[in-house]
């Protein structure tokens, strides 16, 4: 099921919302209930607070945070760490003659206990535990009623029956206070496991700084979903040797034994090989769908050349990227093409002549094309570098296409001739 926790309402705009559930739509991941926001759900979030004060396990706080921001600065003066006291827990707060202020809107406090350990063997680091003395006592509810995340989230774990919450290990400091209020409504305790954190190409935890800023930046920049996916589920898990494997294969072999317990490392390089084994295997008719789009953009009119989904057969060998694919098509559909200078020499460019006669009588398709290529070349004396570069750059504009008889094929006949004729007659 899919939960937006969005209690914080200085980052959960709709657009934030948005691009949560587009990306996971362009990943493919699917939900079978939800999305369940939790600002729709308030009433049900007071109503367990409610419980817990009437079991004695939280209590209102009229503290203001002018005067938790002067306890914070006194506590630091004295080199204490900055923690709320607990003077308004109702014992408290009557020992120091406390009343409630007219103008404070109280929060809700959840009365942690003060002796003791809280622990629990975590599923992917093993046991761990934190003095209770440690932690203290948390806001579950702030003044305008809306749930912190701590608190929001156990409530909805266990009206959702969760059972495993497998999260970032940054989160392992949270666990404990969520232990807590599970044990203070009686409830039975999820597992957690906690994994490791992704770090950047630098070693530092992976941000914004290291490159896309969302996922669907991944989308723009043209990597496949499922090779996303696929490089995402083996960053820090394993399954032998396996590098490439289906959302199928994901969910058969995924276990939590195989995480690993270090910090895996954001590899962009690897993402592009890997993007690229997903571009060879794909259909050229859904690539051709995705390149399209690039080509128009650039302006190009992919409908008067050759049938895009053959391009595709060609060139996505030599792409990592949607993009790139793209860059690779326009050699197809670019309007003009200014060959490079090049001095190739006189007889290189008589043997061109001569080629360019011959193409204009050959079958048009690769063998035959092959075979003109090779008679001009032994016939001329040259050596088929000398021949074969020179053609490229004047039909292409480019010094590496694939194979040349296979871009000469799909060119035309009619565009090829042009294009040399351009060339050799204004020589």
């Amino acid at each position: 099921m899919l939960r937006i926790e969005d209690t914080d309402l200085e980052r959960s705009t709709r657009e934030s919302v948005d691009a949560i559930l587009d990306a996971l739509k362009w990943l493919g991941i699917d939900c079978d209930e939800g999305p369940f926001f939790q600002m729709q759900r308030l009433d049900r979030y007071k109503e367990v607070a409610q419980q817990l004060i009437v079991d004695g396990h939280a209590y209102y706080d009229y503290m203001s945070r002018e005067e938790l921001e002067a306890l914070r600065k006194e506590q630091l003066a004295r080199g204490e760490k900055p923690r709320y006291d607990g003077r308004w827990r109702p014992e408290r707060a009557k020992q120091l003659g406390l009343e409630k202020p007219d103008n404070v809107k109280p929060v809700v406090r959840f009365r942690t206990p003060e002796t003791g350990e809280v622990g629990w063997n975590d599923l992917v680091k093993g046991p761990i535990s934190f003095p209770n003395a440690e932690l203290d006592d948390l806001v579950l509810l702030r003044a305008d009623g809306v749930p912190t995340y701590n608190f929001g989230v156990v409530v909805d774990d266990l009206d959702m029956n969760i059972t495993h919450v497998i999260r970032g290990d940054d989160h392992v400091n949270n666990t404990p206070r969520q232990i807590h209020i599970f044990e203070a409504l009686k409830a039975r305790l999820p597992y957690f496991g906690h994994v490791p954190m992704i770090l950047g190409p630098d070693g530092e935890r992976l941000s914004k700084r290291h490159g896309a800023v969302s996922v669907l930046q991944y989308q723009d920049e043209g990597y496949l979903p499922e090779a996303l996916v696929n490089y995402l589920a083996r960053l820090g898990w394993s399954h032998g040797d396996d590098e490439i494997f289906s959302v199928q294969d994901l969910v058969s072999w995924f276990d939590l034994e195989h995480v690993a317990r270090s910090p895996a490392q954001f590899n962009p390089e690897k993402l592009s090989w890997l993007n690229q084994q997903y571009i060879k295997s794909a259909p050229d008719s859904r690539l051709a769908a995705l390149v399209e789009p690039l080509l128009r953009a650039r302006g190009a009119q992919p409908g008067a050349g050759p049938a895009l989904e053959r391009v595709m057969q060609l060139v996505k060998d030599r792409a990592s990227s949607i993009v790139q694919l793209a860059d690779e098509a326009m050699l197809f559909y670019a309007v003009e093409v200014k060959a490079p200078p090049g001095d190739w020499g006189a007889e290189a460019l008589k043997a061109l002549r001569t080629l360019k006669a011959r193409l204009g009588t050959v079958p048009w398709e690769r063998a035959a094309i092959n075979q003109a290529i090779k008679d001009v070349v032994k016939s001329s004396g040259l050596k088929m570098p000398q021949v074969a570069m020179p053609l490229r750059h004047i039909v292409t504009g480019r010094s590496q296409t694939p194979s040349i008889d296979a871009v000469l094929e799909l060119l035309g006949r009619e565009m090829v001739l042009t294009r040399l004729a351009q060339y050799l007659e204004t020589d």
